[in-house]
């Protein structure tokens, strides 16, 4: 059997990333955050899935990556989000792409913002066990920890639109 290769993966500056317990949801916050690095590196490194989880589930997720200890993530949910992204991506890009302003396509903006704002994107469209609002919150902290707050602040306009669309209900209350 071959061995499997640490994964490369865009690394989040360890400064922007809160501290965490061992909470549910933190466990969730993980699962996102590595959900995203795993579509990053699909959409830079062209990987297949089996081989990404199979990376990320034995390289990444829990363990001590370039010295810094990354949290335990929820397995099913960072693989939900991953194989989700990759089973709708036909209908998120474009999505995506008429929220962008014109004249800069989803093709244009950085691999790592595309990541967030896809698994964004799957996650209000069919997590709905979780709120929007929750949803857009984690994935602007998620982009935070690879950006400046500019782009922060494209991915929360992006996906408090799309959230609007998917669960206007939970907006009109």
């Amino acid at each position: 059997m071959a061995e499997i290769d640490k994964p490369a993966f865009r690394k989040p500056d360890p400064k922007k990333v809160a501290p965490k317990g061992e909470r549910k949801a933190n466990r969730r916050g993980a699962a996102r955050l590595a959900a995203v690095q795993a579509l990053y590196q699909m959409d830079i490194g062209g990987a297949g899935i089996n081989e990404t989880f199979a990376e990320f589930e034995s390289f990444w997720i829990g363990n001590e990556v370039e010295g810094e200890q990354y949290l335990p993530a929820e397995a099913a949910f960072f693989r939900d989000i991953v194989a989700g992204v990759v089973r709708d991506q036909k209908q998120i890009d474009p999505l995506i792409d008429d929220l962008l302003s014109k004249g800069w396509p989803l093709a244009r903006i950085d691999a790592i913002l595309r990541a967030v704002m896809r698994a964004g994107a799957y996650e209000l469209e069919h997590r709905k066990d979780i709120p929007a609002r929750v949803v857009v919150s984690e994935y602007v902290d998620v982009a935070h920890a690879f950006v400046e707050k500019d782009e922060t602040g494209m991915v929360n306009a992006v996906l408090d639109q799309i959230a609007r669309r998917f669960r206007e209900d939970e907006f009109t209350r």
